[in-house]
C-alpha cells in the first residue's frame, strides 16, 4: 500500500490489545486493531490502529516524533509495566501511550475510547522486543522504547510475530540477550549507534568504533570472537542495508566459536533433485554377494542397495538379522551357528526368569505383575487385523507376550511401556521365529530405546531436530504452524515413537524399516521421512486455513493413506538438496550426520525461533568400527508343549 510520503511494508491484522488484567478476557476489554511497517519519508514507523466496524481500516495514523519530551501519563492506578516479569498469561501494560502530535486521519477518530489506544513509534526509538513463551495461548510481543517505557502489549491471535520481526530486521539489528533468550535487544544498522550501544553495554574490552567497522565489514568472524551468544534473525540482519551495500559477506571462518553461539542464517537451497526408486533386492542378487564360507562380500553396496530399492519378500528372513545386528555382517555361516547356539540358551535362562515365578510371587512383586498386565493388554490388540495375529487362540500373540516379557529380564531398567508391542509384531510377522525375533527386536530397541525412557528427553530432542529440518527446508510452513500453536509438531509425536507404524499399511512398514535399518544416508532418516510427509501436505495444511485441532485431526487421518514409495523418494531428495548446499548450517549438518556433533546436545527443543549454526566444514569421517562376528539361527518357532520342554 502506498500513498503520498508513505509506504506500507508490512499489514497484519487480528492483532488485539488486551485492556483487562483478567487471566480470561472478557469481549469488551479486547481491541482488535492492524499493525503495520510503514516507511514514511526518511524514518519508518510502527504503527497500530484499532479497527471499528463502522471504520475504515485501510486508514493510517501517523504520528510524529515527540521532542517536547514530555511526561509520562503514568499514575498510582496505572502502575509502568516491568518487561522484567513474566506472568504465565500476558496482560498488556496499563500506560497508554504518551500524547503526540498526530495528522489527522479518517480511520478510528482519536477521540473515541478506542482510538486512544492507537499509537506510532520510530523504529530508532526502539530499545528491546520481548516475545512471549511459546505455546501460552496467543502469542504476544512487548516493545520498549528508549525512554524506558513500554507499549501496550501486541496480542497476534491470527498469528504473525516472526512475520513482524523479519520485517523488522530488514531495518535493525535484532540481538537476544544471553540472560533471556525471548528478549531481543533493538540496534540500528547505523555504525554510529551501533558503536554507542556497544559501548554502554560493554559487550567489548576494545574500541567500540574499530568493533563495529570489523563487526560490519566480517559479522561472523567479529560475532564468533567477541559475543557470548548473538542471535539474529537472517542474514540480511547482519549486513548492511542493501542501500549502502559494499562488497559481498567473507565467507565464515573455519574457527571454532565459543560455546553457545549461534546465528539464525537465511538459507538458500538449491533445486530440489530429481530422485528415482530401484527394484527391490532379489534373493539370486543376496546370493550374489555371499562368497567363500558363507560371508557376505561388497556389504555398503548391498546396503545402498537395499536402502533404494527394499528387500524382496522372500529375502526378509534373513537379511533384517543382519540389518537388526543379530548377526554380523562379517561372520561366516559356522560363526553364525555357534553364536545363535550361544543366543538361544541365553533367551532361555532370561525366559526361565518369569516362566518360575509363582502367581504368589508376582502378587509381592508389584513390577512384574504391572509389566505383565499391561502387555496382555496391548498384545490383545495389536495388529488383529493381521492374518498371523487375528483368532483368539492364536500362537503369533502368544510369542509377542513371551518375547515382551523376556524383554523386560534383558532390559530391567527399561521394562515394557506401550508401544513396544507395535515395534515387535512386524519382526515377530517377518522372522517367524521366537528367539532370532527377540534377538532382532533388542537390535530395534538398541536404536529407540530413548524413544520409551520416562524422562521423554529423546523425544524432546528429535522434535527440535525435525523442527530444525523443517525450518531450514519450509520457512513459510514453519511459520504457518507457529501461528497456529502448532510450531512444536506435537503432531508428529507418534511417527517417531513408534518409527511411522500406525501410518503406513502394514506391507508398506515392512519396506520402510529396512529402508531406515541400513543407516542411509545418514543416522535420522526418519526425520527426513516426517519432513517429506509434511511437504506433501503443505498446501492443504496452509491453504484450508487450518486451526490447531484441524491441522492435528488431518494428520490423523493420513493414516494409512500415505504411499511409502512417495514419501521415501521425496525424503531422500530432501536429503540431496540439503546436503547439496553451500552452507548448510552447521547443526542441520549434525543432525544429517555430515558431521560428528561437538557437544552435547540440549535435551529439549530450543525456544522458537530455532537458531542455526554457521557453517563449518567437515572433518574426515570417523573410521568403521568392528563389529564381533554373529551366527545364523535355525530354531524355529516353537508350539506350546515343545516350548515347555525345552525350558526344561
Amino acid at each position: 500500500m502506498e500513498g503520498a510520503g508513505y509506504r506500507v511494508v508490512f499489514e497484519k491484522g487480528g492483532v488485539y490489545l488486551h485492556t483487562s488484567a483478567k487471566k480470561h478476557q472478557d469481549p469488551d476489554s479486547l481491541i482488535a486493531g492492524v499493525i503495520r511497517v510503514v516507511e514514511k519519508d526518511s524514518d519508518v514507523l510502527l504503527h497500530w490502529v484499532p479497527v471499528e466496524e463502522a471504520g475504515d481500516s485501510t486508514q493510517i495514523l501517523f504520528s510524529k516524533k515527540d521532542v517536547s519530551g514530555g511526561d509520562s501519563c503514568t499514575s498510582e492506578e496505572e502502575p509502568t509495566f516491568d518487561p522484567g516479569y513474566e506472568p504465565d498469561w500476558a496482560v498488556i501494560s496499563t500506560v497508554r501511550p504518551q500524547s503526540r502530535h498526530s495528522e489527522p486521519t479518517r480511520g478510528v477518530e482519536p477521540s473515541s475510547p478506542r482510538g486512544s489506544w492507537a499509537f506510532s513509534v520510530s523504529l530508532g526509538e526502539l530499545k528491546s522486543i520481548r516475545r512471549s513463551k511459546p505455546g501460552l495461548s496467543w502469542a504476544y510481543l512487548v516493545l520498549v522504547t528508549q525512554a524506558g517505557g513500554s507499549l501496550p502489549a501486541l496480542h497476534f491471535h491470527r498469528g504473525g510475530t516472526r512475520a513482524l520481526l523479519r520485517v523488522l530486521s530488514r531495518y535493525l539489528l535484532l540481538a537476544s540477550s544471553p540472560q533471556d533468550s525471548r528478549l531481543y535487544l533493538v540496534f540500528p544498522h547505523d555504525s554510529s549507534a551501533l558503536s554507542s550501544s556497544f559501548h554502554h553495554l560493554q559487550l567489548f574490552d576494545q574500541d567500540s568504533s574499530n568493533v563495529v567497522s570489523r563487526f560490519l565489514q566480517d559479522p561472523y568472524s567479529t560475532t564468533f570472537s567477541s559475543f557470548s551468544r548473538v542471535t539474529n534473525f537472517f542474514r540480511g540482519a547482519l549486513q548492511p542495508h542493501p542501500e549502502g551495500a559494499s562488497p559481498d559477506l567473507p565467507p565464515p571462518p573455519d574457527d571454532e566459536p565459543e560455546p553457545g553461539f549461534e546465528v539464525i542464517s537465511c538459507v538458500e537451497l538449491g533445486p530440489r533433485p530429481a530422485v528415482e526408486r530401484a527394484p527391490p533386492v532379489t534373493e539370486e542378487e543376496w546370493t550374489h554377494h555371499v562368497g567363500p564360507e558363507g560371508r557376505l562380500q561388497e556389504v555398503p553396496v548391498l546396503k545402498a542397495r537395499i536402502f533404494s530399492g527394499g528387500l524382496s519378500p522372500g529375502l526378509r528372513r534373513d537379511a533384517w538379522k543382519f540389518l537388526l545386528g543379530y548377526l554380523s555382517w562379517e561372520g561366516s555361516a559356522e560363526e553364525h551357528k555357534a553364536h545363535v547356539r550361544k543366543k538361544t540358551d541365553e533367551y532361555f535362562r532370561m525366559k526361565l526368569q518369569w516362566k518360575s515365578v509363582s502367581p504368589e510371587q508376582e502378587r509381592r512383586n508389584s513390577l512384574l505383575h504391572g509389566y505383565r498386565s499391561l502387555i496382555e493388554r496391548d498384545v490383545s490388540r495389536t495388529d488383529r487385523t493381521n492374518k498371523f495375529y487375528e483368532g483368539p487362540e492364536n500362537p503369533g500373540l502368544g510369542l509377542l507376550n513371551d518375547i515382551l516379557l523376556t524383554y523386560c529380564m534383558y532390559h530391567f531398567d527399561l521394562g515394557y511401556v506401550q508401544g513396544m508391542s507395535d515395534l515387535l509384531s512386524p519382526i515377530l510377522y517377518v522372522i517367524q521365529n521366537e528367539v532370532d525375533a527377540f534377538w532382532c527386536f533388542c537390535g530395534f530397541m538398541e536404536l529407540v530405546h530413548g524413544n520409551f525412557e520416562e524422562s521423554q528427553e529423546t523425544m524432546k530432542r528429535q522434535l527440535g531436530q525435525l523442527l530444525l529440518l523443517l525450518r531450514v527446508l519450509d520457512p513459510p510452513l514453519c511459520d504457518f504452524l507457529d501461528s497456529q500453536d502448532s510450531g512444536s509438531l506435537c503432531f508428529c509425536f507418534r511417527w517417531l515413537l513408534i518409527w511411522f507404524k500406525r501410518e503406513f499399511p502394514f506391507p508398506d512398514v515392512l519396506r520402510l524399516w529396512e529402508v531406515l535399518w541400513t543407516g542411509l544416508p545418514g543416522p535420522n532418516l526418519h526425520l527426513l521421512v516426517a519432513c517429506a510427509i509434511l511437504d506433501m501436505e503443505r498446501d492443504t495444511l496452509m491453504l484450508s486455513g487450518f486451526g490447531s485441532n484441524e491441522i492435528l485431526k488431518h494428520i490423523n487421518e493420513l493414516t494409512m493413506k500415505l504411499s511409502v514409495e512417495d514419501v521415501l523418494t521425496r525424503a531422500e531428495a530432501l536429503y540431496r538438496q540439503l546436503t547439496t548446499c553451500p552452507e548448510l548450517p552447521h547443526n542441520v549438518q549434525e543432525v544429517l550426520g555430515l558431521v560428528p556433533p561437538t557437544e552435547p546436545r540440549s535435551p529439549s527443543p530450543p525456544a522458537s525461533p530455532l537458531p542455526l549454526s554457521p557453517t563449518r566444514a567437515p572433518p574426515a569421517p570417523p573410521p568403521p568400527e568392528d563389529t564381533a562376528p554373529q551366527p545364523d539361527s535355525s530354531l524355529e518357532i516353537l508350539p506350546e508343549e515343545e516350548e515347555e520342554s525345552a525350558e526344561s
